[in-house]
């Protein structure tokens, strides 16, 4: 079983814009001051994407590489595909996830609409209702 990480979307306006953002090159990457130390778990797994604090999506894993200024850029697959929105309290940098904690994506069957947005996710679980 993999392990994931989760990272705030930050700058990211919307779902959408989270997207678009990843979808505009082949090379989409996010970057870290740090390399996981469990990274050899990391073989399969994804990065899941925090916005409004709950988890609405995730992009498979495709490595980890060190650029000439100390830091790494996590390089992923330029998709972001939809997941069971799960309320998740901001943090800095990244998080491990291990693979039982991880929401399952939206079946083919399930659109979008079909589940709660993040924001009432969030409020939901503030009230300890999810």
């Amino acid at each position: 079983m993999p392990l994931h990480m989760t990272k705030i979307a930050f700058g990211a306006k919307s779902v959408d814009d989270l997207r678009q953002w990843l979808e505009r090159s082949p090379d989409a990457f996010a970057s870290t001051r740090y390399l996981p130390k469990r990274l050899a778990e990391m073989e399969g797994g994804s990065l899941y994407w925090i916005f409004e604090h709950a988890i609405i999506g995730r992009s498979p894993l495709r490595g980890f590489v060190q650029r000439e200024d100390g830091r790494y850029n996590i390089l992923l697959e330029p998709e972001l595909i939809p997941v069971e929105p799960r309320a998740r309290r901001a943090h800095q940098g990244w998080r491990y996830l291990k693979e039982e904690d991880a929401p399952p994506d939206l079946g083919s069957g399930t659109m979008e609409g079909d589940v709660l947005p993040g924001h009432l996710v969030r409020e939901l679980a503030k009230l300890g209702l999810v």
